[in-house]
């Protein structure tokens, strides 16, 4: 009877193996995140207003989209509704943007000890148009220390009016030309005392037609007809703020504007608002600014929300 010959096939696994191993190990190396990649949360509010006003999950995605294509290392998502009922969303992030209506109901009204607590772990905390404001008291002064200012009742007020904007020297105006443009741009608002720490981004006086209508809550105030009527005081409608070390050293920031989705094609706007997204998450904003092409009027109108 023939010996049939035993072939010695452990070299032939162990090559197997090493190639299975070299594949898996490229091809982790290849999806692996960039070591410096910062998380973003944008907390998108629940429809509100007529199409085109407070766009907010529109502008979210959009933010989030441009931030993807930037070529940065970012790892943008987006919750929308409100609030989301899975926190474990914030796991790793190192900004959290609320673009919302605010007030009563704002969406972290019901968690400011979250908002807090992110604070001291030094997440960077931003908030769009309704979203600066809240309502006064424990909320009030929780939102003033955590983005260093707020629309406060009965002080501040909500007209629309057209600005026009020179931009100081930091970092979120790199690359963003002076701009002008018609929002509902809040002003008057309550900062921090002395505007310690609180850096004044978009300035502006706005004109008197801005407080023709009568005293309320939003509407006008003695307070806010001296500072713009009698003294002239320009006023700051976005600030960029640096949290002490008592609230949570890390970055903040407050844009009053952002009622019409459509201004977001305005490159200035679009891109200031980027390079203040990622200058809150820890990142440094290009010298150019965050890279992002002008907007079609198609991509404008990319994930509007339905309504009547």
């Amino acid at each position: 009877m023939k010996k049939i010959p035993i072939l010695n096939i452990s070299p032939i696994i162990c090559s197997i193996a090493v190639l299975l191993s070299a594949a898996t190990t490229a091809n982790a190396e290849t999806t692996a995140k960039p070591a410096n990649e910062k998380k973003i949360v944008f907390i998108a509010g629940s429809p509100s207003h007529a199409p085109g006003q407070h766009e907010h999950r529109a502008g979210c995605m959009l933010f989030a989209d441009q931030l993807k294509k930037s070529g940065l290392p970012v790892n943008a998502v987006v919750t929308t509704n409100g609030w989301p009922t899975d926190e474990s969303i914030f796991e790793g992030a190192s900004a959290v943007v609320i673009y919302a209506d605010g007030g009563a109901n704002h969406p972290g009204i019901q968690h400011l000890d979250t908002l807090k607590k992110m604070a001291k772990d030094g997440v960077g905390i931003g908030c769009i148009h309704y979203a600066c404001e809240i309502t006064k008291g424990k909320p009030g002064d929780t939102l003033l220390d955590l983005i260093g200012g707020y629309f406060e009742t009965d002080w501040s007020v909500n007209p629309h009016w057209n600005a026009s904007f020179k931009l100081p020297k930091h970092p979120v105006t790199q690359g963003v030309s002076d701009f002008s443009t018609l929002d509902e741009w809040y002003y008057h608002m309550r900062f921090k005392e002395k505007m310690e720490g609180v850096t004044p981004i978009l300035t502006d006086l706005p004109p008197p037609e801005s407080l023709k209508r009568r005293d309320g809550p939003h509407e006008g105030n003695p307070d806010v007809r001296a500072a713009v009527l009698e003294r002239k005081e320009p006023q700051h409608v976005m600030w960029v703020y640096e949290r002490p070390e008592s609230i949570g050293k890390g970055r903040s920031f407050g844009f009053t504007g952002g009622h019409f989705h459509k201004n977001w094609q305005i490159d200035s706007q679009r891109v200031l608002m980027l390079n203040a997204i990622v200058w809150i998450a820890g990142l440094d904003v290009p010298a150019s600014g965050v890279p992002s092409k002008t907007l079609t009027d198609e991509e404008i109108k990319a994930n509007l929300d339905p309504k009547p």
